[in-house]
């Protein structure tokens, strides 16, 4: 199981716009290029950080911007943004626990609740860290290299 790719690509995309807001009009086939993927991928990804109120999208002419600071945006305000899981469970149960097992018939009690724990400490975790965090980091990076 893993979490969707959308996440990361979601986040690049706010580092790409910090990075190069100054610079480049920041296209989806720009955003593309950094990422390395279909322009496509990154015009849904962008519609949906767009419908999340993430980011401002200029049609046509191209542009994308973050719509608050960055230290206002979460890295779980974009996992939530990009429906990185589905229905909002991070894991997923096999289907049909044979409930003529002792096992299978109870197997739910002894889980489900620690799974849900799991799943409240990463977004508890998440919540603590912002994409200003991320794009830091990377600048950093980058400034790091380029000396």
């Amino acid at each position: 199981m893993q979490i969707s790719s959308r996440f990361t690509i979601a986040i690049h995309i706010f580092a790409c716009v910090d990075t190069f807001k100054d610079q480049f009009k920041l296209t989806s086939d720009f955003i593309a290029g950094s990422v390395n993927v279909n322009p496509v991928i990154i015009r849904k990804i962008l519609q949906q950080l767009k419908a999340a109120g993430l980011v401002t999208v200029a049609r046509g002419t191209g542009g994308v911007e973050a719509a608050r600071p960055l230290e206002t945006i979460t890295l779980l305000d974009v996992f939530r943004a990009v429906d990185s899981i589905e229905d909002g469970q991070l894991f997923h149960f096999h289907e049909n626990p044979n409930s003529a097992c002792p096992v299978g018939r109870n197997i739910h009690y002894g889980l489900d609740d620690k799974l849900q724990s799991i799943q409240l400490a990463m977004e508890n975790s998440m919540q603590g860290i912002t994409l200003a965090d991320v794009v830091r980091d990377t600048q950093r990076r980058i400034a790091n290299e380029e000396a």
